[in-house]
């Protein structure tokens, strides 16, 4: 599959992408986009792309269907009141301020939740992620087991990801929560999509927002005749894993290495 690797600063429209890939993401039916979540370039784009595709709807990984719930154009318009209003500081994201503008550019827009709770994870690890998920976990894939070499592939990125500190019992667990948060995130696109008749943008993670695991797998599986998009992020050097229809790049930013803390 081919990839087209964007350089954001480049060949830019009024909206800072460019206007080829601003009138191809416009014209789906769900588009994803993902992110690096601390690198404020990311947010910036999407609060850019989200300019130019113009939703009737916005699902965040970031917001439990409750906090959505709370949000409306009034309460948009007062960034700090929106940040108050869904407890934004103690749900361990980054930085409101980055995040804010994904509102403020479509203020009409309606803001779905697809969190997974902490306490729903939890107690997917003692009873399964289908019985978490529901009745139509099988249609969404979460009762097939993964081909061995994605599951392989998996493990290793999740061993990577929590530094080697987990024991292989537990890497399985988080691969499939993993799988859970990407069904999850399918279902509110798709619901929102019903609802508001679309275009829906799905903001999450990379990992949720690669093709040929993620999200947009999902949806091609439950959804065939839905047009869906995908934008992947990455960092001058860092290419994000797995595929995308686009991969914008972005300047890194500093960071303190993750894995102190479990050293």
């Amino acid at each position: 599959m081919r990839v087209l690797y964007l350089v954001a600063i480049w060949g830019v429209s009024a909206f800072g992408v460019p206007f080829a890939f601003a009138q191809d993401v416009s014209g789906a039916d769900i588009v994803i986009l993902g992110e690096v979540h601390d690198n404020p370039a990311h947010h910036a784009h999407q609060a850019r792309l989200i300019a130019t595709i113009a939703p009737t709807a916005v699902v965040y990984e970031m917001l439990s269907e409750e906090q959505a719930a709370v949000i409306t154009p009034d309460l948009v318009d007062d960034e700090t009141a929106l940040r108050r209003a869904i407890a934004w500081d103690a749900t361990g994201w980054p930085d409101f301020a980055m995040y804010y503008p994904l509102f403020a550019v479509a203020p009409q827009a309606l803001v779905v939740g697809a969190a997974v709770p902490r306490e729903n994870a939890q107690q997917a690890m003692e009873s399964g992620v289908g019985e978490i998920f529901g009745d139509q976990s099988s249609r969404f894939g979460l009762s097939d087991a993964l081909p061995k070499d994605q599951q392989v592939a998996r493990l290793a990125l999740q061993k990577m990801a929590h530094c080697d500190a987990l024991p292989d019992d537990m890497l399985t667990v988080m691969v499939d929560i993993q799988r859970l948060r990407d069904a999850v995130l399918a279902r509110a696109a798709l619901g929102a999509l019903a609802e508001t008749a679309g275009p829906v943008v799905v903001i999450t993670g990379n990992g949720h927002a690669r093709k040929d695991w993620g999200v947009p797998a999902i949806l091609s599986r439950v959804a065939p005749s839905v047009s869906v998009i995908s934008v992947g992020q990455g960092e001058t050097g860092q290419a994000p894993d797995g595929e995308f229809d686009t991969v914008l790049m972005s300047d890194p930013v500093e960071r303190t290495d993750p894995c102190l803390a479990f050293r």
